[in-house]
C-alpha cells in the first residue's frame, strides 16, 4: 500500500516534520564553524551562473543547516522519508524537487533544470537517493552538462557527532561541535561531454569529495 493511502503514515509524516525541525534548528544554533573555498562560490556567482553542490549523503544535516535560505532547490524522494525530508527543509528555505535521478531520472533533471535557469542554486547528493555510499552516480555530472553550471564540491565533517547505521553512514553533530565546511574548486562539465568524459568526470569529483574530507579533517585538528 502506498503511504499517502494510510491516514496514520501521513500524520506520522507531520509529527516526524514538525519534531525534526525544531530539533535541527536548535542543534544548528549551537554548532561552531570553520570554513575555506568559499571564494570558489563567490567566483561561480560573480560570473552570473549558479553551482550545483555536490556532497555526501551522509552529510545532510550539515549541510541542510549551514546552507538554509540560500535559494537552493534539491530532490527529495517520493517515499514516506522523502515526504518528511522535505517538510524540514522546506523550513530552512529549500525548494524541492520530487523524484529521484536513478527512477523518473528525466522529469526531475527537467524540473533541476528549469530552477537553475530561473536562478537557483542545486544542491546534489552525489551518492543518493540509495547509494552506495560513497560513490559519485552520474546525475550530478548530467545536470552540470544539461545546465552549464558548475559542479562546486565541498565537505562537512563535525568533531564530535554520532553515526547512524545506516547505508550512508549519516553524522549527526553533537551539540556545541567544531564543523569544518571545505569547499573544491569548481568542476565544469562541457555541453557535449561523451559518456566516456562523464564516467572521467565521476571519479575526479570522488576524488574532490576525498581530499575535501582530509583537509575538513585537518581543519579540526588545527
Amino acid at each position: 500500500m502506498y503511504w499517502r493511502d494510510s491516514w496514520f503514515k501521513r500524520l506520522q509524516v507531520a509529527v516526524i516534520a514538525k519534531t525534526v525541525y525544531p530539533l535541527v534548528s536548535i542543534l544548528g544554533w549551537t554548532l561552531r564553524w570553520r570554513v575555506e573555498g568559499l571564494e570558489y562560490l563567490d567566483r561561480i556567482s560573480v560570473g552570473g551562473c549558479q553551482p550545483v553542490m555536490a556532497f555526501w549523503h551522509g552529510r545532510i544535516l550539515g549541510a541542510t543547516y549551514y546552507f538554509r535560505d540560500q535559494a537552493i532547490v534539491v530532490i527529495t524522494s517520493e517515499n514516506f522519508d522523502g515526504e518528511w525530508i522535505a517538510r524540514v527543509i522546506q523550513r530552512f528555505g529549500y525548494l524541492t524537487a520530487r523524484g529521484s535521478t536513478s527512477r523518473g531520472g528525466r522529469h526531475v533533471l527537467r524540473e533541476l533544470r528549469r530552477r537553475a535557469a530561473s536562478g537557483y542554486k542545486t544542491g546534489f547528493a552525489v551518492d543518493g537517493p540509495r547509494g552506495p555510499a560513497r560513490l559519485v552516480q552520474p546525475g550530478v555530472v548530467l545536470l552540470a552538462k544539461v545546465t552549464g553550471n558548475q559542479i562546486l564540491p565541498f565537505h562537512i565533517e563535525a568533531a564530535k557527532h554520532w553515526t547512524i547505521k545506516s547505508w550512508d553512514r549519516t553524522q549527526i553533530p553533537k551539540p556545541y561541535s567544531m564543523m569544518a565546511l571545505s569547499i573544491g574548486e569548481p568542476i565544469e562539465v562541457p555541453k557535449d561531454a561523451s559518456s566516456v568524459l562523464i564516467e572521467q568526470l565521476q571519479v575526479r569529483l570522488e576524488r574532490s569529495l576525498q581530499d575535501l574530507e582530509k583537509r575538513a579533517t585537518v581543519m579540526l585538528d588545527g
